[in-house]
């Protein structure tokens, strides 16, 4: 049995992203491809990754965390275009949202293509996001859409700094990217777009009234 299809590792291998954006990618690309865990910085906390079609990997995640499988797990994607990897097709109203908070702290709630059988998602709803961090749309662009959640036990607040990453589930995964202390540091707002009503789940880094705002602007 590898290292990567354990659950526990040693000590994982830490790249500082500010020294080596490069050597970070290509590090991280290497580890999800053969269904490794990474965690990783983005605009709001730290992130705990794997490759959106690596049941596996997505099942470890569950098991790191100490979640319950009837959370979903959220998707990162790298461009608008990969929603259609995902879904098959999205709200106007999640058009309108997306096209003034995408990259940013805005997580929708869509309808998840048919043909995904996937532990990240119980039902037929799934919720993506592109993040406001280069390195992790370039890292999605390479190796596809990434099963993500906050790098934290669950129950335990989220992380915004290395150590925090460390001590709560640092031996638990393959590889963490450093980029130093995220400046978000709020979970993104969650909305549920799966019909043209929708729903806050979550609010987050973007005010609630700040999305309902954008909704009355024609486009």
């Amino acid at each position: 049995m590898t290292a990567l299809s354990r659950l526990r590792c040693e000590m994982p291998e830490i790249i500082d992203l500010r020294k080596s954006f490069e050597k970070a990618l290509e590090k991280s690309v290497s580890i999800l491809n053969k269904g490794g865990l990474i965690v990783f910085p983005t605009d709001t906390v730290y992130g705990l990754a794997a490759k959106f079609d690596e049941d596996d990997a997505i099942e470890r995640i569950y098991k790191v965390k100490g979640r319950d499988q009837t959370k979903a797990l959220a998707v990162l994607i790298g461009n608008a275009d990969q929603i259609n990897i995902i879904s098959p097709g999205i709200s106007e109203s999640a058009m309108k949202l997306t096209r003034v908070f995408w990259p940013g702290a805005l997580t929708i709630i869509v309808k998840k293509r048919e043909d995904i059988k996937t532990p990240l998602s119980m039902d037929n709803s799934i919720g993506i996001r592109i993040p406001d961090d280069p390195f992790v749309r370039q890292l999605s662009e390479l190796v596809g859409p990434l099963a993500t959640t906050s790098a934290n036990r669950s129950g335990y607040p989220s992380t915004t700094k290395i150590d925090e990453v460390l001590e709560q589930i640092g031996d638990w995964v393959d590889l963490i990217v450093d980029g130093g202390e995220c400046e978000g540091g709020i979970p993104s707002t969650v909305v549920d777009c799966r019909f043209e009503e929708i729903k806050i789940l979550r609010e987050g880094a973007i005010p609630k009234e700040e999305i309902f705002n954008k909704l009355t602007i024609d486009f």
